[in-house]
């Protein structure tokens, strides 16, 4: 097949629409089911391309759960905690296979951002997969091959409508890239740039200590800036993202949108976080919402008189700032990426406050001295790659 009409573009007053192929070549993908529009292919090729490098890259099973062509979370499948489980809601789905295990980090990392996701795997997808997708909110996925058992239940979803593409991935693309803006078009080298241990081999700073884990949070974050809607920083630990800030005219505005969603993390494995008492009614996304209010700053709007009643058993007691932050006081070993240099030092304070202690950036800046110097105040680890990831 080398055309496939879509029902509209971005907007449905965008008409006509479809994907094709230049020079007569045959698509990359097969519709499996499901009637996927515009937007949904472009988050799943994006997807596709970001999960296949995190692959190659560090050799685990991958996902991502993409939202308006930016990555919502990113992980590999690296095994669940008790709490990791608990706070994504798969404590009762038993042992989970690396690639579910991949999907619920990056779906969990930030579930309000990954409501109505399209998702795209490294790998065939399996029956604990399939399951876990099949209960979560979600507008598709994209893999390159499904187990029959998987597909079936897949095809299940939204009454037999659910999205499911696969590709192949063996498809290699043009080395030249076209799009079309205002009828003018532009044309690229395709960012063919390999991200690996060697791009983070020029450490700037006083403490050099790089552990081979914090490389592999390095290259997810550089990865998955690759993908991300510029400007855009990138916090990991422990194998996944867990703050992406994407498309931010300022990266100190884009470093503190991502630390905030890292805190938010965070904050959902604490005591008073993990023993809210819900009523049993309550459903996945209202509950979801309820935790994002009651970490946030209008925690009241969630406990007030009146409301409380309809999402809780009894009255949960205000996490207090100062509570919050000493729980916050405990994350550390987190990884940042930035797409493009940091201007100012500002950005790696607001940094140290989500627990970072390692750094990746291209370097090139006029105040590089400040913010390596700001780094040394923190006893920070930070590598200059020498490139910049822009996304657009």
């Amino acid at each position: 097949m080398n055309e496939l009409e879509l029902k509209y573009g971005c907007n449905p007053n965008q008409k006509p629409s479809r994907i094709f192929m230049r020079g007569g070549m045959e698509l990359p993908i097969t519709v499996l089911c499901g009637r996927p529009g515009y937007i949904n292919f472009m988050d799943a090729l994006n997807g596709w391309q970001l999960v296949k490098e995190l692959k190659e890259a560090t050799g685990l099973p991958a996902a991502t759960s993409f939202k308006h062509v930016s990555p919502a979370g990113a992980a590999v499948g690296l095994p669940l905690s008790h709490t990791l489980k608990k706070i994504y809601w798969v404590e009762d789905m038993g042992e989970l296979s690396p690639l579910a295990c991949a999907y619920a980090r990056a779906r969990g990392a930030d579930r309000m951002s990954s409501f109505g996701d399209f998702i795209s795997l490294s790998d065939v997808c399996d029956v604990d997969t399939a399951k876990l997708i099949k209960r979560e909110v979600s507008d598709g996925v994209i893999a390159p091959g499904y187990e029959p058992e998987a597909l079936e239940l897949l095809k299940s979803k939204k009454n037999g409508n659910y999205n499911v593409i696969q590709i192949d991935p063996d498809y290699v693309p043009e080395e030249i890239e076209r799009k079309q803006v205002f009828g003018v078009v532009f044309e690229q080298g395709r960012n063919n740039l390999k991200i690996d241990r060697e791009l983070l081999s020029n450490v700037v700073t006083e403490n050099r200590e790089l552990p081979d884990s914090a490389k592999i949070d390095l290259m997810i974050s550089l990865i998955t800036l690759k993908y991300t809607q510029s400007n855009s920083v990138c916090y990991v630990k422990d194998g996944q993202a867990i703050g992406i800030g994407a498309g931010q005219q300022s990266r100190v505005h884009c470093t503190r949108l991502a630390g905030s969603k890292a805190d938010n993390w965070f904050l959902r494995q604490a005591p008073q976080v993990l023993n809210l008492p819900f009523v049993d009614t309550i459903k996945r996304a209202d509950r979801d919402n309820a935790i994002d209010v009651y970490i946030g700053d209008d925690c009241m709007d969630v406990l007030a008189d009146g409301r409380w009643e309809r999402i809780f058993k009894e009255k949960p007691p205000v996490f207090t700032r100062e509570e919050k932050r000493a729980w916050l006081d405990q994350m550390t070993d987190v990884a940042l990426g930035s797409d493009a240099f940091f201007p100012f030092g500002d950005n790696i304070d607001r940094a140290y406050k989500s627990g970072v202690k390692y750094v990746a950036q291209p370097g090139g800046s006029v105040r590089d001295d400040q913010v390596i110097e700001t780094c040394n105040q923190y006893g920070m680890v930070m590598a200059f790659t020498g490139i910049r990831l822009f996304h657009h």
